[in-house]
């Protein structure tokens, strides 16, 4: 299934059916009472919803809708979660407030499931695939779009640079790219941005002069990267603001995260190292320093694990999508975790490859 991205902007309840007469969203209900209604139902019910009517599946994926339910605190928050095995499936897991953990709601095999070395970012509703290789084709530079709203894939502007095994993230309503397989020698450093805004990519060349790029962790309105020096193989960071378009050096203990997979809650930066025993760390911005909030036990986690936050709560997801939620509210300071567990929601022990999270 195919659709083209529907750009940003307001949709109003009169330009939802702008063919033919117009009817009620709920017979015998001003509209604005029926979108208020309709805003309540909970969010595994509205592929159901997009069935009902043209005009019903116009309004969940208009603008009007989804700022609807966040002013009124109804949004909700699904992760989707990236498996290989034969080919690429994409869990989509929400939270599952009596066991405290996360639940499967859905299934989908995404248009580049044959490939590896895919990276994937969200951006609003959106769910970017970039790249990716396969044993019959080199990197490509493909990117597939899946808009959770209105529930369909579709494809995007191609990358300037074909790529795969790279880099990505989102920052600022766009999305970054950088390093991997597949680069050629006018693109040795070269790093992209694109802007959905416009459906364009921009290519840059690495300003800073460093090393590849092996990590990028948006942080506090700014994308912090993480180099890996050939000379000596050690690491250290850079950071880039997107207002003034500038890099700067920063404290390299940062560069610690290379590793690990990370997390961003309420500006605050997690990593979970798995190199000597499984361990939460937090980053103190005041002190420049990464310190232990607690040790897991790798019965529990399953490494290698990927980190997803909602709310005040961390999501731990290893293989077979075995999940430990952290709560950050009941973190002691002596490095107690209070946690909570459920074994893998699926037979196949593959791990996770990539997690994000869209909210509706």
């Amino acid at each position: 299934m195919t659709s083209a991205i529907k750009q940003g902007g307001k949709l109003s309840c009169s330009s939802m059916d702008s063919h033919g007469p117009h009817t009620s969203l709920i017979h015998g209900l001003p509209d604005e009472i029926a979108i208020l209604c309709l805003v309540r139902v909970p969010r595994r019910y509205h592929n159901a919803l997009r069935c009902v009517s043209k005009r019903w599946r116009a309004l969940l994926s208009s603008e009007e809708w989804h700022s609807c339910r966040k002013r009124n605190n109804l949004d909700e928050s699904w992760v989707y979660v990236i498996c290989r095995g034969t080919g690429i499936k994409c869990y989509v897991l929400a939270p599952d407030p009596p066991t405290r953990s996360l639940k499967i709601m859905q299934v989908m095999e995404p248009p580049c499931s044959p490939r590896e070395g895919i990276s994937i970012e969200t951006l609003d509703r959106r769910l970017f695939l970039l790249g990716g290789c396969s044993w019959l084709k080199d990197a490509n530079d493909e990117v597939f779009c899946y808009d959770a709203s209105s529930n369909c894939w579709s494809s995007v502007a191609p990358m300037p640079t074909a790529r795969c095994y790279f880099v990505s993230a989102a920052l600022d309503k766009k999305l970054y790219i950088t390093g991997g397989l597949g680069l050629t020698d006018k693109s040795p450093n070269s790093w992209d941005i694109y802007d959905p805004a416009t459906n364009s990519w921009c290519a840059h060349k690495n300003p800073m002069l460093t090393p590849d790029i092996v990590k990028f962790v948006s942080l506090d309105g700014e994308l912090v990267t993480v180099h890996k020096a050939a000379w000596n193989r050690m690491y250290f960071a850079g950071i880039y603001d997107p207002l003034c378009r500038t890099w700067r050096g920063t404290e390299n203990e940062i560069a610690l995260c290379w590793s690990g997979s990370t997390v961003v809650v309420d500006g605050t930066l997690y990593m979970l190292e798995q190199s000597l025993g499984t361990k939460l760390m937090m980053w103190q911005k005041e002190t420049k320093e990464w310190i232990m909030l607690g040790r897991l036990s790798d019965k529990l986690t399953r490494p290698p694990c990927e980190l997803v936050g909602i709310g005040r709560k961390i999501y731990i997801i290893g293989k077979g999508l075995s999940i430990v939620t952290i709560d950050l509210d009941t973190v002691r300071a002596d490095g107690f975790l209070v946690s909570s567990s459920t074994g893998p929601l699926v037979e196949h022990d593959f791990p996770p490859e990539r997690c994000r999270v869209i909210s509706i």
